[in-house]
């Protein structure tokens, strides 16, 4: 091992960031659909044995001497986004027509972007490097920041967070309850990164057992989590039927297909309970599952009444028209509705934080001028963000926190009106990626809000993948990607939290501390001894 290290740090130029950048691509195994918890722990001690390597020449200005390791993380992290979001290129195959000219600058232009943000924590990390234990702590702290970052700098997209590869099943999600996204992802990359002290042997034993420890306290509390009793379903319980059908991208942009879109979902509403099951009491669609304004279309909303039995609800994706005042286009919203069993819209909620590029175009009025316009709106203009989110009320006075696709990635975003309800509502619609990485990655994140705030989630994808997932993150119920039909469910019941919301991000913030402390005197003892 010390061999291997040693190789590795004297690499430079086009071997060092191709070796960087294969150890991002090996970090993305870890993640969904792949799940080999393994892989990071090959990936992260490359990048530690590159960053030893890569002192700047001493003579030059601050910028030269920190470029060889702002260079290692870019690289690193090309990888791992490119590894991990090739994927998002078929969103723009679906009107290739229109939309391939841009395929890229989502392929290759993301990824190159986002491996800014490891780019400079690699360099924070070289800041505060040591030679022992302490560039290990470096490294954690400055991943976790940057990733923390990431979840909001010009809007957020805190997709595929390094935490994630530390929680591939609901046994080793259950620590995200305690400590949060944010602190597991600096514990996680604490962990991944420890082999690399036996390259190089100093603080080998303390940072080893330290290593081993989080890991039996990861696996340890959840399997104490998992063993505790299920929570009891709410009294009366609720059925739900979940309503996947399955409907291929480009038909459901084809206006021409739109009423047999309509009635495909109509269809798998009314069908028979298996086993002379109970009917479902709630029905729900994917997103944007209506493919026209249903409240310019009193049929839509008779025809649903007609479908529905006495007592049911439909929850339903939806394009919302608003009127914008005299000589304005109307604006449109990305919603919810819940409809009842007369076809009265009783609740709705817009979506909050869109998809640039996809729903929306930053810079509207020069790109749109140019005769650009974003991927997923197909109305012009794109769609209107919602100033706030509003909670969606069912008959009797429950209510449903509503998510809209990929608003289920961001957890600091979920406000403490979740309190108030008895389960997450995701609706999404991740046809867009076809058969890929993308639709597993997409729902691993919303089962760990889940587990986060110990509610269950409702998960319905028109292509998958649709669940029922219980508070503990387990699926209660579901369907697997490309498979069309309903299935229904008991809803299961709230978790007690092991740590508030709030306690969560506190005990984030001290892990920060510790690391940055022990970072930091590891640092001013290193430049001590080298004096």
């Amino acid at each position: 091992m010390e061999w291997l290290a040693g190789r590795i740090m004297l690499l430079s130029g086009a071997r060092r960031a191709l070796v960087a950048f294969v150890a991002g691509l090996i970090a993305v195994l870890a993640l969904p659909p792949f799940g080999i918890f393994a892989a990071p722990f090959l990936s992260f001690p490359i990048l530690v044995w590159l960053i030893d390597g890569a002192s700047g020449d001493p003579d030059h200005g601050a910028i030269r001497r920190g470029f060889p390791a702002f260079a290692i993380g870019w690289f690193f992290g090309f990888g791992y986004f490119l590894g991990g979001l090739w994927w998002l290129g078929n969103a723009l195959l679906v009107e290739a027509d229109e939309f391939a000219w841009a395929l890229p600058l989502a392929v290759i232009g993301l990824p190159a972007f986002l491996a800014v943000f490891h780019a400079f924590a690699v360099l924070l990390a070289r800041l505060l490097w040591s030679n022992g234990l302490g560039r290990i702590a470096a490294l954690a702290f400055a991943f976790g920041l940057f990733e923390w970052l990431r979840g909001f700098v010009l809007t957020g997209f805190p997709w595929n967070a390094i935490g994630y590869a530390a929680m591939p099943m609901p046994l080793m999600m259950q620590s995200a309850a305690v400590i949060g996204l944010a602190g597991v992802t600096m514990l996680a990359v604490f962990v991944f990164a420890a082999p690399a002290l036996i390259g190089t042997r100093k603080g080998m034993g303390l940072g080893l057992g330290l290593a081993m420890l989080l890991i039996g306290a990861h696996f340890g509390y959840g399997f104490y989590r998992l063993q505790q009793p299920s929570p009891a379903p709410a009294d009366p319980a609720v059925t739900i039927r979940l309503v996947q059908p399955m409907i291929d991208q480009s038909k459901k942009l084809d206006d021409k297909e739109r009423s047999s879109v309509f009635e495909e979902h109509l269809k798998l509403t009314q069908e028979v309970p298996l086993d002379g099951a109970k009917r479902p009491d709630i029905v729900v669609w994917p997103e944007t599952s209506v493919p026209f304004i249903i409240t310019e279309n009193p049929d839509a909303l008779l025809r649903i009444a007609d479908v529905l039995q006495d007592g049911q609800v439909l929850i339903a994706g939806a394009v919302r028209a608003e009127d914008a005042g005299a000589g304005l286009p109307p604006r449109y919203y990305n919603s919810i509705y819940v409809i009842d069993d007369e076809g009265q819209i009783i609740s709705a909620s817009d979506k909050v934080h869109l998809v640039p590029f996809g729903e929306y175009m930053p810079m509207e009025s020069l790109l749109y001028s140019a005769g650009l316009n974003a991927i997923a709106a197909s109305m012009p203009g794109g769609f209107s963000a919602a100033a706030t989110r509003s909670l969606l009320t069912l008959p009797g006075g429950a209510a449903l926190y509503p998510l809209i696709c990929y608003e289920a990635i961001f957890p600091d975003e979920i406000s403490d009106d979740v309190l108030r309800t008895s389960a997450l509502l995701n609706l999404t619609n991740d046809a867009w990626f076809g058969n890929t990485p993308g639709p597993y990655q997409h729902f691993q994140q919303a089962r760990l809000r889940a587990v986060e705030n110990g509610m269950p989630l409702i998960r319905a994808a028109n292509t998958g993948i649709s669940a029922v997932v219980d508070a503990r993150g387990e699926i209660v119920t579901g369907f697997p990607f490309g498979t069309r039909g309903f299935v229904d469910t008991i809803l299961p019941g709230k978790l007690d939290l092991p740590m508030s919301r709030e306690e969560q991000k506190r005990n984030g913030m001290v892990i920060a501390a510790f690391l940055l402390a022990l970072a930091i005197i590891s640092r001013v003892s290193f430049i001590l001894r080298e004096n």
